[in-house]
This record gives C-alpha cells, sequence and structure tokens, in this order.
C-alpha cells in the first residue's frame, strides 16, 4: 500500500524468478479508503498472505493490468491423505468420492491430481478414462478438464477392478 494524500494505491509487487525484475499489478488506484470494504483494507494494511493470493490468481485482476499470467511456471504441492488404488479395490464402497480444494485457479487438471493422489501410470489413468470409471461435475472425465475449488472425483470401484483384473 503506498498513500499519496487522501488516496492509497494497492499493488502486487511480482519479482521475476529467472531474471530478478519486479512488476506492480494494481489492485486499486488512487482510492479513497473509506471506498475500500473495511475488512479488506484491514487484511491490506496487514498484508493477509490469503487476501495476497486470492488477487495473484484473480483472473479479472490480472485482465484488468493486461496482464497475461504464467500458470505452468506456478509451484505447488498436494496435500491429500495416501491411498493407493489397491486400498480403494479392497473397500467395500460402490463409488469413492474425493472433495478438491483448490482455492487458486491455476489451471490443473483433474488427471495431474490423480495420477499423483492414486499412484496411478498414464496408461492405468488413460484406460479409467476411456472405461469412463471417473466422474467429475461435467461428467466422465477427459483429459482437459480443470479444476474448481470444491469439485468432487467420483471413482467407480467395480470399473476400478475390472481394470486390475485384466
Amino acid at each position: 500500500m503506498n498513500a499519496q494524500k487522501k488516496n492509497i494505491d494497492i499493488w502486487l509487487i511480482y519479482n521475476c524468478l529467472k531474471c530478478g525484475s519486479s512488476y506492480n499489478m494494481t489492485i486499486f488506484s488512487r482510492i479513497k479508503p473509506e471506498n475500500i470494504d473495511k475488512n479488506l483494507f484491514n487484511k491490506f494494511s496487514e498484508n493477509c498472505t490469503k487476501t495476497a493470493w486470492d488477487y495473484a490468481f484473480s483472473r479479472e485482476t490480472a485482465w484488468k493490468n493486461n496482464v497475461e499470467l504464467d500458470y505452468e511456471s506456478v509451484r505447488y504441492e498436494l496435500e491429500y491423505e495416501k491411498i493407493s488404488a489397491e486400498d480403494i479395490l479392497n473397500g467395500d464402497h460402490d463409488i469413492i468420492a474425493f472433495e478438491i480444494k483448490y482455492p487458486f485457479d491455476f489451471n490443473l487438471k483433474f488427471s495431474s491430481v490423480i495420477k499423483k493422489c492414486l499412484q496411478l501410470s498414464t496408461n492405468k489413468l488413460n484406460q479409467l478414462i476411456t472405461e469412463e470409471a471417473i466422474h467429475i461435475p461435467q461428467g466422465p472425465l477427459q483429459k482437459k478438464h480443470k479444476i474448481k475449488n470444491k469439485d468432487i472425483i467420483q471413482i467407480n470401484r467395480a470399473r476400478l477392478k475390472s481394470m486390475y483384473d485384466n
């Protein structure tokens, strides 16, 4: 934040990992503090990490700044309870469902998450996709499908089991 008389500017400051240059992405420019929601203003004042991340991945903020975000270079970690395909096969539910918590949209694909979390090879994942054993809110999983926060993945245990039996 930067104050200029009775107005303030609020930016996100990006630093390039490759060249070290920086870029200020405008969140608010020359705005009166009373025109910003008080709670949001306090978050900006406190450099709230979550708020910064919300704006950092906001397509609207990027669009307003005429910036193309480079989602391919985003580093991320998957936090999940380790469960193998074998654990699912030995379960007693017909459908196994997982909810994805993904608050920042950077074009992450379902196929990447499923492969990692279930420790599947690309070949096995392709078989599951062909068999329509995995469903997401849009219908049967396709490789191109991107995740949205709170999406549900449903895996048909019988189809998964038949794939492993073959």
